[in-house]
């Protein structure tokens, strides 16, 4: 076997076009992320704590404002007491569905911590969307994992109005498919919305924030949601979630993550505030090195045999490498 420090200068002189590219991506949304800041007028002010009902909090709300900048939206809706993008997932579904609505997949199943959340497995009861009526379908995705448009539009055919609902995950996580690109995404969003004007288009953007210059919300998806303990956490974020999108929409998630006439108004930081911000402005480099270390490892596997996707030199819209 070639000694591995050797093996990795050779993938390293291989990988130089991309990881130029990588950098080059870095410092735009970086550049994007201090423009935000500046524009918000970030100041120490903004790092303070809050207790309580967390009333008149500047840095909350002006880490909402920045979100929604960096990511090219309305508003969005970022608290370090989200727990996971399970979570966050949960929220944005729960805000915008209502009894009798369809939440219709159109890439395939979702990862499996929704199964609950949804009503396709645990004891009923227990609060799924299928508790309170709300009926969920499916589209596959293809043999070779892209969208299966003619069963999109059958589906929405089907169920006309009753989709409230067009959910799309955009990385692969835990299957074995390919990641959709946010030109994808778009133009998923544009057929769903040619066919049906009450669907709102909800992105699943977990492990892809910042691998592409423009997210999703940005190329007509109505929300997306993500968790900080993943990329624009920076590895700084200890907790926390976020979902942006349109107005109407993050309106209708803050009425659902606190309480209707409460909204985002209120939501103590306790602290975080300070590690909130700094991961964000970290983001953009933590998410270039992860993508750099993920082409690096599937160089160094392929070499000694592995099957491994995305291929070393692929482009990527997540940080998510599968090694066979």
């Amino acid at each position: 076997m070639t000694d591995l420090s050797n093996l990795i200068e050779q993938a390293e002189e291989a990988l130089a076009p991309r990881f130029k590219e990588i950098e080059k991506r870095s410092e735009r949304l970086t550049a994007r992320v201090l423009a935000a800041f500046r524009n918000n007028r970030v100041s120490e002010t903004s790092f303070a704590s809050t207790n309580g009902y967390g009333l008149d909090d500047t840095g909350r709300d002006t880490l909402d404002k920045i979100y929604a900048e960096v990511f090219g939206c309305e508003a969005a809706f970022v608290r370090h007491s989200i727990v996971s993008g399970t979570h966050a997932l949960t929220v944005g579904l729960f805000a915008l569905l209502r009894p009798g609505d369809v939440l219709l997949s159109l890439t395939g199943k979702p990862y499996d911590t929704l199964d609950e959340v949804i009503g396709l497995s645990g004891k009923p009861g227990r609060g799924s969307l299928l508790d309170f009526g709300v009926r969920y379908r499916e589209v596959a995705l293809k043999a070779d994992g892209s969208p299966d448009y003619d069963g999109i539009a059958r589906a929405l055919s089907e169920e006309g109005d009753s989709v409230k609902v067009a959910f799309i995950q955009r990385s692969k996580g835990y299957l074995d498919r390919p990641t959709l690109t946010v030109s994808e995404i778009g133009k998923l969003a544009a057929f769903v919305k040619e066919r049906t004007s009450r669907s709102r288009v909800v992105v699943d953007n977990c492990y892809g924030e910042f691998t592409e210059d423009l997210e999703p919300v940005a190329v007509g998806a109505d929300l997306m949601i993500g968790s900080l303990i993943k990329n624009p956490g920076g590895g700084m974020a200890e907790s926390g979630g976020y979902l942006a999108g349109r107005a109407d929409a993050v309106e209708l998630v803050a009425c659902g993550a606190t309480a209707p006439g409460i909204g985002a108004e209120e939501g103590a930081t306790l602290g975080q505030n300070r590690n909130l911000y700094k991961g964000l402005f970290y983001a953009p480099h933590s998410v270039g090195q992860a993508l750099k270390t993920m082409h690096l490892a599937a160089y160094l596997f392929a070499s000694q045999g592995f099957d491994v996707e995305p291929a070393w030199d692929a482009p990527r819209s997540d940080i998510i490498q599968t090694v066979r």
